[in-house]
């Protein structure tokens, strides 16, 4: 049974350095005139976070590995219809893994592996600890990676989502929804799922099969289903079987890239530095303030 004390916390960076980057005024500046409202909004985050949960285990998990992962060489069109980040982000993404340092959060990122397949890595590791995981994220394909009491933790929204709460959104448990998108398609990561079968049909399919393998072996089961269009649709599950167990490569999370024994404990945080940062950046009293007293916690 998961220890509810020993939960680890595993921030998504990226979606809440965008968040900042689209949500804090861009007229935040260092004195050399760059823009610093994604690092400056950033760490009001991990602040919040911190200050609200006084987490004893947490880790950071960065994307490095957009245009160069795993996924790019298997199937060269993955996010291929996402737009870079703007330079002026780009150029913040060092500050804000610099900012979560100095607080003494353990940061991953890899230009192999994905943010997800880092967090995935932590996130078993944990659990083999037998300990909570919770996921601040909105991304669902991190969903998958939820067992016994873990939770996903929109934490702008204030949502978090469960097994059971997963379960009700998409009609699949979270051991299926890598499954659910290689059938269905994910259009926010350009990978094409099987046409016609939209999450509904997807759901049902696994309902009955349980998992994709299953679904293969019992194949011509499937135009006897009380489904509608269930003929159309056994045809189309052959037609692009191929194309399916491609995006199933895709979909699922790598939990064996961190392949070490990762740091998820609160280290000691470092004033001296937070000071060099925040002068760098022209942070006021009532950042740095937060942050030394998180630091001196």
């Amino acid at each position: 049974m998961n220890n509810k004390n020993d939960t680890v916390y595993l921030i998504d960076a990226s979606i809440y350095v965008f968040r900042a980057w689209y949500s804090v005024p861009d007229d935040f500046a260092d004195p050399r005139g760059r823009p610093t409202n994604a690092v400056y909004g950033f760490a009001h985050f991990l602040c919040e976070v911190l200050e609200s949960t006084q987490a004893r285990h947490i880790a950071v998990a960065f994307d490095e590995a957009l245009e160069s992962s795993f996924r790019n060489s298997i199937y060269p069109a993955y996010k291929a219809n996402r737009e870079s980040a703007p330079r002026e982000l780009k150029d913040q993404m060092g500050w804000c893994r610099q900012m979560a340092e100095v607080l003494g959060l353990p940061c991953y990122s890899d230009h192999q592996y994905e943010a997800d397949d880092l967090i995935g890595s932590l996130a078993r590791h944990a659990q083999s600890n037998q300990q909570q995981v919770a996921i601040l994220s909105a991304d669902k394909d991190l969903s998958q990676l939820l067992v016994d009491d873990d939770y996903m933790w929109d934490y702008a929204r204030r949502q978090r989502l469960n097994s059971d709460a997963i379960f009700k959104r998409f009609g699949v448990y979270p051991d299926q929804i890598a499954d659910f998108l290689a059938l269905t398609g994910d259009t926010v990561d350009n990978i094409p799922g099987v046409p016609g079968i939209g999450p509904k049909t997807a759901a049902v399919l696994l309902k009955h099969y349980r998992d994709l393998d299953t679904l293969w072996e019992r194949l011509d089961e499937v135009s006897f289903l009380s489904l509608r269009g269930a003929k159309g649709i056994a045809q189309r599950l052959r037609e692009h079987r191929a194309a399916a167990e491609l995006a199933r490569r895709l979909t699922g999370i790598a939990t064996e890239a961190i392949t070490y024994q990762p740091i998820t404990r609160r280290q000691s945080g470092d004033l001296q530095q937070l000071d060099k940062l925040c002068d760098e950046l022209g942070f006021g009293r009532l950042l740095r303030g937060r942050c030394q007293a998180l630091i001196q916690s």
